[in-house]
């Protein structure tokens, strides 16, 4: 049990570095948003927005105590502006790896310049929808308890933004988004 104990925690930890590590691409970002795009409400939402970000791929991983990270692109007005690195560290009853994609809808210029003004965080009630695509499983990061997701869910703006996040692969018990860290860098820095 011990060996299996650790050679999951090396797993877990290879998974989120590799995803915090890989820089971002932008034809991945927009190879990620077109996937996004035919799921749920997803689609009419991104026509309602300012901007957006997306990381084509986060890992997350842990034992008790896990970790998460990845890299993505942030759009507002229709450009390019910058990229952004996310991190999260979690502690509580959690177990498994996963991989996901996550965007994160900005209604309005307003909650655009909040998030990339400086390190931005979801608080402990942030929620995301979560999506499969084909056969993939998903996590509902409502809680702590998983649950399938769905190509029809719904999202909706809470403060002004909408999250969605798509399952790559994996298994996590715990999956939610509160208490990720983001940092914003401008194109060019």
């Amino acid at each position: 049990m011990k060996i299996l104990s650790t050679l999951l925690l090396l797993f877990t930890m290879l998974i989120t570095a590799s995803a915090a590590h890989a820089g971002p691409k932008p034809e991945d970002c927009q190879a990620t948003v077109v996937k996004f795009r035919d799921l749920g409400n997803v689609n009419e939402m991104l026509a309602e927005s300012y901007g957006y970000a997306v990381l084509p791929t986060i890992g997350k991983g842990g034992i008790g105590i896990g970790g998460a990270g990845g890299k993505g692109c942030v759009y507002g007005g229709g450009q390019h502006t910058g990229n952004v690195s996310m991190g999260q560290v979690t502690i509580g009853f959690q177990l498994g790896g996963q991989a996901y994609s996550q965007i994160i809808l900005f209604k309005n210029r307003d909650v655009y310049l909040e998030f990339i003004d400086g390190n931005f965080e979801f608080g402990a009630d942030a929620t995301a929808v979560a999506l499969t695509y084909g056969a993939q499983a998903g996590a509902n990061t409502k809680g702590s308890s998983a649950s399938a997701g769905e190509t029809k869910g719904k999202g909706s703006w809470m403060r002004g933004m909408a999250v969605f996040t798509l399952a790559k692969g994996g298994l996590m018990y715990e999956a939610s988004i509160g208490g990720q860290k983001y940092n914003y860098k401008p194109l060019g820095e």
